[in-house]
């Protein structure tokens, strides 16, 4: 698969960042200068950087959906998230990306030098705030992910996954799955057979409505969360 090469910075092509910074931190983002990013589109499929390579920049997701996976000794991938618009990916602890991003659909990404970012926190208490903030969400998700995995059966697997897409799209009533069925097993650590079965005996059981192949409709939110517990 190949990857991205290194976006240019020149100025014909910065971006302020806050004009893409479209989260519960925009206010804050707003206020800080000197941080500016490249728009890029980026093909499904494409790869965004390799596990390993240098984390000299960071994204900004403005369309489309990004995954991020570990490709395993045997071959397996295992999806570890999905980044939707208004969310940031590629912040890594150290100095190099602990796993590999790359588009799940066709996208459109602000990318940013991490030596801006750097720069901003060094000495001012409120990005490094900011910035702890998000290491702290991330932990937490990668913790919600362990337990998905490691305890529930399949029909809870997807009934979590259905419930937690749904709020994060303006319809929570509907979801629109812009991601693949392989997509959905690599993260939930499934088959690809066991996720369309299951999506099977989910619209059976009048639980949901897939008038689409990518399209969800939540019909019964009580017993999707019941499934959950």
């Amino acid at each position: 698969m190949s990857t991205l090469s290194a976006p240019s910075f020149s100025p014909s092509s910065a971006l302020l960042a806050a004009q893409f910074l479209q989260d519960d931190r925009q206010s804050f983002w707003d206020q800080q200068p000197g941080l500016a990013g490249t728009l890029i589109s980026v093909a499904q499929d494409q790869g965004i950087y390799s596990e390993g390579d240098q984390a000299t920049l960071f994204y900004k997701v403005v369309s489309g959906v990004v995954r991020t996976c570990k490709f395993l000794g045997d071959g397996r991938r295992q999806v570890d998230a999905f980044y939707l618009a208004g969310e940031v990916f590629g912040i890594e602890p150290g100095e190099a990306h602990r796993l590999a991003a790359e588009a799940a659909a066709d996208c459109t990404l602000v990318a940013y030098r991490r030596r801006s970012l750097d720069s901003l926190s060094d000495g001012n208490e409120a990005v490094a705030r900011h910035l702890f903030q998000f290491a702290l969400q991330n932990a937490a998700r990668a913790q919600d992910h362990a337990l998905l995995l490691g305890h529930r059966s399949a029909l809870e697997k997807l009934a979590c996954f259905l419930l937690h897409w749904a709020s994060r799209s303006t319809q929570q009533a509907t979801v629109t799955l812009a991601v693949s069925r392989q997509d959905i097993a690599d993260f939930l650590g499934l088959t690809i057979e066991t996720v369309s079965r299951t999506l099977s005996k989910l619209e059976k059981d009048g639980v949901i409505k897939m008038p689409a192949a990518r399209r969800v409709d939540l019909r019964n939110l009580g017993a999707l969360r019941a499934l959950t517990i």
